[in-house]
């Protein structure tokens, strides 16, 4: 079974993700727990890249090395995690490419990121996306008290795109992604996410 959590900087996803990993691991699931760019040598090594704050990187560029790396994590992590049975649990997958490069940086409507998606991920795709909903300005001032690495860097306008962008995605796919308010406290996003969790789960046991 496979979960995604999505949402611009600083909304709390990877918190729920985490959270989420551990609860399951309570109830007994076996849990595999995965980010991207990264969960591989090849992932880690794109993510340095793509995060640096010195790298000039095109928007082309810049898709095409995400999808490295999330073919790269499919092909190592996600696919034989799945094939053992294992619950896997991504911090971001294909939507953030969608939203971030595709809405954010104006390539949106592409027929071909569909395909390329597709192929970076060989038809994988979660049963359920968490979309952690939150505006842009609140995002920036929670994200005040760390270090921006190069994609944090974007200007309000941007994230106001990419987040416009989440939404759509959201409403276009509406069976598979579940919207939160990213407002609301981390427990009771945590009680929505895993009460809806272990529902998709046992609905598909």
């Amino acid at each position: 079974m496979f979960f995604s959590f999505e949402g611009i900087d600083g909304s709390g996803k990877s918190t729920q993700a985490r959270l989420l990993a551990g609860a399951l691991r309570q109830r007994g699931f076996e849990v595999v727990e995965v980010r991207e760019p990264g969960g591989t040598d090849l992932g880690e090594r794109v993510r340095t890249l793509l995060l640096d704050t010195e790298a000039e990187i095109r928007p082309r560029s810049e898709l095409l090395l995400f999808s490295a790396a999330r073919a790269q994590l499919v092909d190592a992590v996600v696919a034989p995690a799945l094939n053992k049975g294992s619950v896997v649990i991504a911090d971001r997958f294909f939507d953030s490419s969608t939203a971030y490069q595709g809405f954010g940086r104006g390539m949106a409507g592409k027929d071909w990121m569909r395909d390329l998606h597709a192929f970076a991920t060989d038809g994988i795709s979660p049963v359920r996306t968490y979309l952690v909903d939150l505006p842009p300005q609140i995002a920036a001032d929670r994200r005040q008290d760390r270090a921006a690495d190069r994609m944090e860097r974007a200007d309000i306008d941007f994230y106001t795109r990419v987040r416009a962008g989440y939404l759509r995605l959201a409403q276009e796919d509406a069976g598979r992604f579940t919207t939160l308010d990213g407002a609301e406290t981390l427990e009771v996003l945590h009680t929505q996410i895993l009460r809806d969790a272990l529902s998709v789960l046992n609905r598909r046991s």
